[in-house]
C-alpha cells in the first residue's frame, strides 16, 4: 500500500512583480510556453481566467497515452496570489482510456506567488495527488514524479520575464 501522498512543489524567486506573473499564468495560452514535462501541445480556446469554476482545456501528448485532451477545473483563484486547478481526462485516443473521461481523479496543480521586494516574487508550482486513488499516487510516486519537470517549469516562466 502506498503512504498518503503530501502536495510537492518546488519554488523559485523571480524578478518581476506578482500581479506580471499572475496575469501570465491566468492566460492559459502561456502554459505550453512553459511546460517543464513536454507534454502540453496547445491551449483550447478561452480567454484569461477569472475565479473559481472557469475552465480550461489543453491538449496533450505522452508516449504512453499517445494523444490526449485535458478539462481543467479551477478550484482556487485569489488575484496575485494563487490559482489551482483540477484536470479531467476530456478526450483520449487509447481505447484503455476511454473509461476515465470526465474523471477529475483527485489530483491538482496549481501555482502560489509571494512577493519578494517591490520588484521580485517567489513562485512555487504545487502538484497534490493526496486525494487520488492508490494506483495513481503509484504511478506518481506520490507526485515525487513531476519535480523534474516543475523546476524546469519555473525555469522557463522565470526566463519568460527576465526578456
Amino acid at each position: 500500500m502506498t503512504d498518503i501522498a503530501e502536495p510537492v512543489s518546488v519554488s523559485r524567486r523571480i524578478n518581476a512583480p506578482a500581479e506580471r506573473i499572475f496575469s501570465y499564468l491566468a492566460d492559459p495560452a502561456h502554459h505550453p510556453a512553459i511546460d517543464g514535462s513536454g507534454m502540453l501541445r496547445s491551449a483550447g480556446q478561452h480567454g484569461i481566467l477569472s475565479g473559481a469554476g472557469d475552465t480550461f482545456e489543453m491538449q496533450m501528448h505522452n508516449d504512453e497515452m499517445g494523444d490526449y485532451e485535458m478539462s481543467n477545473h479551477v478550484v482556487e483563484f485569489e488575484p496575485n496570489r494563487r490559482i489551482f486547478w483540477e484536470p479531467a481526462l476530456k478526450s483520449a485516443t487509447r481505447a484503455q482510456d476511454q473509461a476515465a473521461i470526465g474523471d477529475r481523479a483527485g489530483h491538482r496543480w496549481g501555482f502560489e506567488l509571494t512577493p519578494d521586494g517591490a520588484d521580485a516574487t517567489t513562485v512555487t508550482e504545487i502538484f497534490d495527488c493526496s486525494q487520488a486513488p492508490e494506483w495513481l499516487r503509484e504511478v506518481l510516486d506520490n507526485g515525487k514524479r513531476w519535480v523534474e519537470s516543475m523546476t524546469i517549469t519555473l525555469e522557463k516562466l522565470d526566463a519568460t520575464f527576465a526578456r
